[in-house]
């Protein structure tokens, strides 16, 4: 849920943890004011046959409690959002797993005139994972901060347009034992692109990044700079399809001499086609390096490619079907391949209210016996607003 301020960053995975619809309900606001507060609930049942995402599977029923809140306020082009969500899972086979997640953010979107504009946001997140954990049997609890900008100069019609974004994380885990503390790290990113117009509504660019990774723990070795260098195109609504894709290189260079830098072609691309009002498809990829899981490794050569579609058969009933497929290459030698598939329908019964279900399958494989598995969600979900 997190915002991280790197510009134009495409998210390439699908998540398992959710299957949206093409269609929403249409929740009404409350004034309050000069501002208005939009509060929605969702409320879910599902049957997941391996919850804690682990070779040795356990089983639960889980009921999940997730209300939004948000308050915001417009001036004239600029907007301002607080927006408030907890998701409360109950599992019915372990209720010690019982856990509530909260996310805070505060975004503001600021046009002084038609060549400077600001977005910033804000952002707190207090998490409990139960599924993949590193010590089985014991959810991870961590909480993050968050907060960062991108300035924008040059007239959205002009033949140059530059941006330029900053960000800053903090996350720390609050485990008995210390468990994790070794991943605890501030990370400070910058991120400079420039745009030029080769079309009516298609622009080249080109863009670099440096990211820095501060890791916490005084014993840590894991300390290191990336920068990555990308050239690419952006398009939008061209012929049906709007999307953006970047190639370029990029290096992570580490403080300590006992750890391996690395440097790799990365790539990012997303694009989405709409052959008809009520049908879209996405195809999203990414290829990159992350950060080691567990700290035993120096990094994760990380290439995810995803593929979704949403489709409303009428006003009222939507489908959606996604499919992603990720490649992790350990430095350490180990490799996970893994098959993500969700399928949901939704039902909306008014402007307000709408059903869904919805099932979920993933599969690892991985060169390390103990991380190979495969999960199975079933789930029926209700959604309400005013």
């Amino acid at each position: 849920m997190r915002k991280t301020f790197v510009l134009n960053s495409l998210t390439a995975a699908v998540m398992l943890a959710s299957s949206t619809s093409a269609l929403a309900i249409e929740a009404a606001s409350m004034q309050l004011g000069s501002m208005s507060l939009t509060p929605t609930l969702e409320l879910s049942e599902a049957y997941d046959d391996n919850f804690r995402e682990s070779a040795n599977e356990e089983s639960s029923w889980v009921t999940t409690i997730s209300p939004t809140f948000v308050l915001a306020a417009q001036d004239r082009l600029n907007i301002y959002k607080l927006t408030y969500n907890f998701n409360s899972d109950i599992f019915h086979s372990s209720h010690e797993d019982n856990n509530t997640d909260h996310y805070l953010d505060a975004d503001a979107h600021m046009e002084f005139n038609a060549r400077n504009r600001l977005d910033l946001n804000a952002g707190f997140d207090k998490v409990e994972d139960v599924a993949g954990t590193e010590t089985t049997g014991i959810n991870d609890k961590y909480h993050t901060y968050n907060i960062g900008g991108v300035y924008g100069f040059g007239a959205k019609s002009a033949t140059m347009n530059f941006e330029l974004g900053a960000n800053h994380e903090w996350k720390r885990y609050d485990n008995e034992g210390n468990i994790n503390k070794d991943l605890e790290r501030d990370t400070a990113s910058l991120t400079g692109t420039a745009f030029y117009r080769i079309g009516a509504k298609t622009r080249a660019l080109v863009e670099v990044r440096y990211t820095d990774y501060d890791y916490k723990m005084a014993t840590s070795t894991l300390n290191s700079d990336a920068m990555a260098y990308l050239v690419g195109v952006t398009w939008d609504a061209t012929a049906k399809t709007s999307g953006t894709a970047k190639i370029g290189y990029e290096e992570k260079d580490f403080d300590s001499a006992t750890r391996k830098d690395v440097d790799n072609t990365m790539w990012e691309v997303g694009v989405t086609w709409e052959p008809r009002s009520y049908s879209s498809f996405t195809l999203d990829t990414r290829r990159g390096t992350d950060e080691g899981s567990q700290g035993a490794e120096d990094y994760i050569d990380t290439t995810r490619t995803s593929l979704g579609w949403n489709h409303d058969w009428s006003s009222y009933v939507s489908t959606d079907a996604s499919y992603a497929f990720i490649d992790e290459e350990y430095e350490n030698g180990r490799e996970d391949e893994t098959n993500e598939f969700a399928v949901g329908v939704n039902y909306e019964l008014r402007r307000w209210v709408s059903v869904g279900v919805g099932y979920k399958y993933k599969d690892i494989d991985s060169t390390l016996a103990s991380e190979t598995l495969d999960r199975n969600i079933y789930q029926v979900k209700l959604t309400m607003g005013l």
